[in-house]
C-alpha cells in the first residue's frame, strides 16, 4: 500500500515539476518573443482589414514580352469572372473539401492545434523547413491570399495569426466560400467554377457528383493530380475522397457506387487553350522563380526514397510558383523572337500539310516539334510543339513535353564527342563488322575498316555501339545527365542507347540544348527563354543577362570543334546531304528509328541550333518516302529563311592532333594519323575537360556488366528498312514513345 502511495506521490511530483518547467518555458518565450508575436498579430489585423472581401476576388495580371519588348501574352487567374457565392457552390463540393482537408472546420477557431504541433515538430526535425501541413482550411486561405512569398517557421506563425483574424471577421460559410473560389486547380485556374469550365466546358452546377469530386481532388497537389497529364492519379484521389465521404455518411452506398464507377471524360474549354510559346514561357518562368527561391534541381539520386522526396518537393515548389504567374503581377521578358516563331510554325505546317489524318478528337495524327536556340547566348528563340489547327483542348507542346526515341541523332552527344576527348580523331581507323549481340546497319551490309568521319557521315551503328562500350556506358550517359536530359532511367544503362534505344527518349528542347553545347565549345548554358522578371513596380526579381549564370563545361573544346567538322560532312557527303543550305555553313545529324516511327534532324550554324522531330503521336511506321525526310526538310526550310541577309561564317577550326590507338576491332594494327587542320589555332582553353569527363573510370560494376550482357544477348538492336536516311534502330519492346510526365503535358492515349 505504501509502495502505491509512493508511486502516486512520485507521479504527482513529476507532473508538478513538468508544469513548472513548461510555465518557465512559456514565460521565457513570452519575454523573448512577446514583442515579435504582438507585431505579427498587429500585421495580421492590418492585412485582413486592408484587404476586405475584395481581396478574395482580385488578382494581379502578369505580362509577358517577346524579344523586341512587345506584349506577347497576359497571364491572369480570372477569379472575378468565375466567382461563386456560398449558395451557388454545390453542397457536394463543400463537403468533399471539408472531409478531405479539414473535418473539424466547423468546430475549430481557425487552427487545428494538434496539426500545428505535428508541423512544428517536423519543422524542428528538418531545421526550419516546412515539410508537412497541419493547416486548416482557414490557414490555407490565409497562406494562399496573404503569404505566398513567406517560407519557414516565421510564415507558419503569421499564418496562424491571420487565420485567427479571418475567423474573427467572417463566419464559417464565408471562409469556405473564399477558400473554394481561391484554391489553385492547375493550368492557371483558380476556383471550382473556372476548373469546371476548363476541364469539362460547363458550370460546376451541371456536373455529376463524380465529376465534382474529381475536380476537388486536384488542389491538394495540382501537379501530381493535373488531369491533363496525370488523370490516373486524379481518379485515384477522387476515389479516396468518395470513400471518405461514404465513411463519414456524406453519401449513401448507391451514390458512392454510382460515382466511383463513372468514367471521367474531359471536354476541355477555352481556358485550357494556349499557344506553344506561351506554354513554354510559363514552364521556364516557373523554373526560374523556383531557382530564385532557392530550389535545388537534381537528376541523380542514391535511393528511390531520396528521389520520391525530391519529386514531392519539386511538385510543391512548381505548384506554388506556377500559380504565382497568374496572380503575382510579374513582368516577364523573354527571348522569343516572334518572327522566327512564325517562320518555324509555317515551315512545319507547310511540310506536313499533305498529312490530313486526325484522331477522334480532331488532332492531327502526324505531328512535328522543333526548338531553335541562339548560339550567341544559349537562349531559346523559337519553339513549336505541333501543327497549327483550330482545336478545343489542352495545348500539348511536344517540343518539351513529349519524349521520343532519338535514333542516331544522339550519337554525337554520348559517343563521338566523348571519344574525341580521348585521343581519337576523325581519321582514327575503326572496323565496321557484324558481331554477336550487336546492332545491324540500316543498309544491311558492313564496309570493314573505315574512319570515324565516315562512321558518322554514314551513321554506322556497329561502330557507335563498340565505341560507346569503349568509353563506358555510365561515362557516356553521364554527359547527357550533366546536360539535364530528364528521362534517363536505370534501364538505359545498356549498349543499345548508343544508337538511340532509350526507355523513354528525349525532346527537341533537350536535343537542341545538347547540340548547342557542341556549337559553344563544349559549354552548356541554361536553355531557357526567360531573360528577366520584375515585379509590377519594376523591381528586378531575376536577370539572366547573357545567360552565363548556370553554364558549365561539358566537353573538351577541341573535341567539339572536331565533332563540328565531322558533322559538316554529314550535310555534304552523308545521310543529311539532301538538307544542306547554300546561305550558311552548317553541321548536323539525321536520326531515324527502327520501323521508321520517329525521324529527326538536329543541326547548327554559327548563329543557330535547331532540332526537329516528326512522327505520329501514337507511334507507328511512317510509310511514305516524303514522311521519312520531313524533319530534314523542315530544318532546311527554316534555317535557310532565318539566315537570309546574314554573313556566311564558318566554325572555329580545331587543333592538330596525333593518335596512336589500335584500329578498333583489329588487335594487332596500330595507325598514326594527323588531322588536316589549321595549326595556327591558339584559343583552346587550358581546361579541356569539363566536370571530370574523360577522367571517370570506364569499369562498370559487376551487376551492370551482367545486365548489359543480358541486353546484348537479347539483341535489342534490329535492322531498319533501308532508305537513304534510315540510319537507326528502335528496340522492338519499347513502346513508350509519346510518354509525358507530371507537369509536362498529357497522356495522349488518355485524352479521348
Amino acid at each position: 500500500m505504501n509502495k502505491k502511495k509512493s508511486i502516486k506521490k512520485y507521479i504527482k511530483r513529476f507532473f508538478i515539476g513538468l508544469g513548472i518547467v513548461l510555465l518557465f518555458i512559456i514565460l521565457f518565450l513570452v519575454v523573448k518573443y512577446g514583442s515579435l508575436l504582438l507585431k505579427y498579430k498587429s500585421e495580421a489585423e492590418e492585412l485582413v482589414e486592408a484587404g476586405g472581401e475584395e481581396i478574395f476576388k482580385s488578382y494581379l495580371t502578369s505580362i509577358v514580352y517577346d524579344s523586341e519588348g512587345n506584349v506577347l501574352a497576359e497571364l491572369s487567374g480570372s477569379r472575378d469572372s468565375y466567382y461563386l457565392s456560398n449558395n451557388q457552390i454545390p453542397y457536394i463540393v463543400k463537403r468533399a473539401f471539408i472531409v478531405s482537408e479539414d473535418r473539424k472546420f466547423y468546430e475549430h477557431s481557425g487552427v487545428d492545434y494538434s496539426g500545428v504541433a505535428r508541423a512544428i515538430l517536423a519543422l524542428i526535425e528538418n531545421e526550419g523547413e516546412i515539410t508537412q501541413g497541419g493547416s486548416t482550411i482557414t490557414q490555407q486561405l490565409a497562406r494562399n491570399i496573404f503569404l505566398n512569398h513567406e517560407v519557414k517557421f516565421e510564415r507558419k506563425i503569421k499564418e496562424i495569426f491571420i487565420a485567427w483574424e479571418l475567423e474573427s471577421r467572417y463566419d464559417k460559410n464565408q471562409i469556405l466560400e473564399f477558400y473554394i473560389n481561391n484554391i489553385y486547380f492547375g493550368n492557371g485556374l483558380y476556383g471550382i467554377e473556372a476548373a469546371a469550365e476548363a476541364y469539362f466546358n460547363t458550370s460546376v452546377t451541371d456536373l455529376s457528383i463524380s465529376q465534382m469530386v474529381f475536380l476537388c481532388a486536384i488542389p491538394n497537389n495540382p501537379t501530381l493530380y493535373d488531369p491533363t497529364t496525370n488523370i490516373e492519379n486524379t481518379l485515384k484521389r477522387r476515389d479516396r475522397i468518395l470513400k471518405q465521404m461514404f465513411d463519414q455518411g456524406e453519401i449513401d452506398i448507391t451514390l458512392y457506387t454510382e460515382a466511383i464507377n463513372e468514367n471521367i471524360v474531359l471536354t476541355p474549354g477555352e481556358k485550357l487553350i494556349n499557344n506553344y510559346e506561351e506554354t513554354f514561357i510559363r514552364y521556364c518562368a516557373t523554373l526560374e522563380l523556383m531557382r530564385v527561391d532557392g530550389f535545388e534541381f537534381k537528376n541523380e539520386f542514391e535511393t528511390d526514397e531520396e528521389e520520391n522526396r525530391y519529386k514531392e518537393k519539386y511538385s510543391e515548389a512548381y505548384d506554388k510558383w506556377n500559380s504565382m504567374l497568374f496572380t503575382g503581377g510579374y513582368r516577364i521578358y523573354t527571348t522569343i523572337d516572334e518572327k522566327m516563331q512564325e517562320i518555324l510554325q509555317k515551315d512545319i505546317d507547310t511540310v506536313l500539310e499533305s498529312y490530313d489524318e486526325t484522331y477522334d478528337e480532331g488532332i492531327y495524327a502526324f505531328q512535328s516539334s522543333a526548338t531553335c536556340i541562339d548560339n550567341a547566348t544559349g537562349y531559346v528563340v523559337a519553339i513549336v510543339g505541333g501543327r497549327s489547327q483550330e482545336h478545343e483542348g489542352y495545348t500539348l507542346n511536344r517540343a518539351y513535353q513529349s519524349f521520343r526515341q532519338p535514333g542516331s541523332s544522339i550519337k554525337p552527344l554520348l559517343v563521338y564527342t566523348p571519344i574525341l576527348e580521348r585521343g581519337y580523331t576523325q581519321d582514327t581507323l575503326v572496323v565496321d563488322e557484324k558481331f554477336e549481340g550487336g546492332p545491324k546497319n540500316a543498309t544491311g551490309y558492313y564496309i570493314g575498316k573505315t574512319n570515324i568521319r565516315t562512321a558518322v557521315e554514314q551513321s554506322i551503328n556497329t561502330i557507335a555501339w563498340k565505341l560507346f562500350e569503349e568509353i563506358g556506358i555510365r561515362t557516356g550517359i553521364s554527359y547527357l545527365k550533366e546536360m539535364n536530359f530528364k528521362k534517363i532511367v536505370k534501364e538505359d544503362y545498356v549498349p543499345s542507347v548508343a544508337v538511340g534505344g532509350f526507355t523513354y527518349g528525349t525532346s527537341t528542347y533537350e536535343m537542341a540544348a545538347g547540340y548547342a553545347t557542341i556549337a559553344n565549345d563544349g559549354v552548356y548554358r541554361n536553355p531557357t527563354c526567360i531573360r528577366k522578371i520584375t515585379d509590377s513596380e519594376g523591381n528586378i526579381i531575376l536577370d539572366n543577362g547573357i545567360n552565363t549564370n548556370n553554364q558549365k563545361k561539358i566537353y573538351q573544346s577541341n573535341a567539339t570543334r572536331m565533332m563540328t567538322d565531322i558533322l559538316k560532312g554529314v550535310l555534304t557527303n552523308g545521310t543529311g546531304r539532301n538538307y544542306n543550305i547554300d546561305n550558311a555553313i552548317c553541321a548536323g545529324k539525321t536520326g531515324t528509328t527502327n520501323d521508321i516511327r520517329d525521324v529527326w534532324f538536329v543541326g547548327y550554324s554559327h548563329y543557330y541550333t535547331t532540332a526537329v522531330w516528326c512522327g505520329y503521336d501514337l507511334p507507328r511506321t511512317i510509310d511514305s518516302e516524303y514522311g521519312k525526310n520531313c524533319a530534314g526538310l523542315i530544318w532546311q526550310s527554316f534555317m535557310k529563311e532565318v539566315h537570309e541577309g546574314k554573313d556566311i561564317i564558318d566554325f572555329n577550326p580545331y587543333l592538330d592532333a596525333i593518335s596512336e590507338y589500335p584500329v578498333y576491332g583489329e588487335e594487332s594494327t596500330t595507325e598514326e594519323m594527323t588531322t588536316e587542320a589549321d595549326t595556327s589555332v591558339t584559343d583552346i582553353p587550358d581546361n579541356l575537360y569539363g566536370d571530370n569527363h574523360g577522367q571517370i573510370s570506364t569499369t562498370l560494376p559487376e551487376e551492370t556488366k551482367e545486365q548489359n550482357s543480358e541486353e546484348t544477348t537479347e539483341n535489342k538492336a534490329t535492322t531498319a528498312s533501308g532508305s537513304e536516311t534510315t540510319d537507326d534502330f528502335d528496340p522492338d519492346d519499347m513502346e513508350q514513345y509519346t510518354t509525358v510526365y507530371p507537369d509536362e503535358g498529357l497522356y495522349i492515349e488518355n485524352w479521348n
